[in-house]
């Protein structure tokens, strides 16, 4: 899809798991979405960084920090960003009420479209029962997690060699797991639930890695996905139209690598990065 516009203005846009610090990160599918959208407000709905890495030792390659300098970048000019702490970066959760660089840091958000619809934002971990009332079983399956992940960057290390785009093996397998299948329905269920309690038209969350957009009882539920399996990032438009991009389905690696040196060649000075 060569055609792509140079950049594309959204009025929102809402990204979440993105879990830097992690090999299972897929920043460079990001920094090159980031490349070609500018917006007025920008959502980092949980997740953001993992911080449960930080007892393992983290990898935080170049792209990591090139994250990290757009955001903060978006911020300095004048996008107001409202970081939402999820349960992997729960320790920010501290700083709820702080500003930062021109980040908001808030334990969730209400968000009104532009056609005058109002969302609850929200990461989503508390409404996830594992998180809540077995925490151990939620680190083991993390590690299982990983475990799965790192095979599916060995897989797409190979798929980009051969000239294939980026395909999530995990999401593959979670979509096809009965039980996976089950936990995510009455995830999507409690949360479309917790957004009829506070009288909102919908609900707006990451948390369990699988983008969606449906109605549940009258309810309209947002899962904006990752950038782990999914690369996607829920947008929207002037007119209050919500849209769920899935950026990986949209770009090849090669128009990746061809639009990275573009925006190295373009780039005047080299800040200072932030580790």
């Amino acid at each position: 899809m060569d055609d792509l516009p140079d950049s594309t203005h959204y009025r929102s846009v809402f990204i979440s798991d993105v879990h830097l610090g992690t090999r299972g990160c897929q920043a460079e599918l990001l920094l090159d979405f980031m490349r070609h959208m500018t917006c007025e407000r920008l959502y980092l709905v949980g997740d953001i960084v993992d911080g449960w890495k930080m007892k393992g030792g983290w990898h935080w390659p170049q792209t990591h920090n090139d994250v990290v300098q757009k955001i903060l970048r978006l911020a300095r000019k004048g996008v107001a960003v409202t970081y939402i702490p999820g349960n992997h970066d729960d320790r920010v959760r501290d700083f709820c009420g702080v500003h930062f660089g021109g980040v908001t840091v808030a334990r969730d958000a209400l968000h009104q479209t532009a056609d005058g619809r109002r969302f609850l934002v929200v990461h989503g971990d508390e409404f996830d029962a594992v998180v809540r009332h077995a925490a151990w079983v939620g680190f083991a399956g993390d590690v299982a997690y990983r475990m799965l992940l790192a095979l599916n960057t060995i897989l797409n290390r190979l798929r980009r060699r051969l000239g294939f785009g980026y395909w999530s093996l995990s999401a593959f397998l979670k979509s096809k797991v009965k039980n996976a299948l089950k936990f995510i329905d009455r995830f999507e269920s409690s949360v479309a639930g917790e957004a009829r309690r506070r009288n909102v038209n919908g609900v707006i969350c990451g948390h369990i890695h699988k983008a969606e957009m449906r109605e549940i009882d009258g309810v309209l539920y947002i899962n904006d996905g990752d950038w782990v399996e999914s690369c996607t990032a829920l947008v929207e438009h002037g007119d209050g139209r919500l849209e769920i991009l899935r950026w990986a389905d949209l770009r090849s690696w090669s128009m990746i690598d061809r639009s990275r040196r573009v925006d190295e060649t373009d780039r005047p000075t080299m800040e200072p990065s932030i580790a």
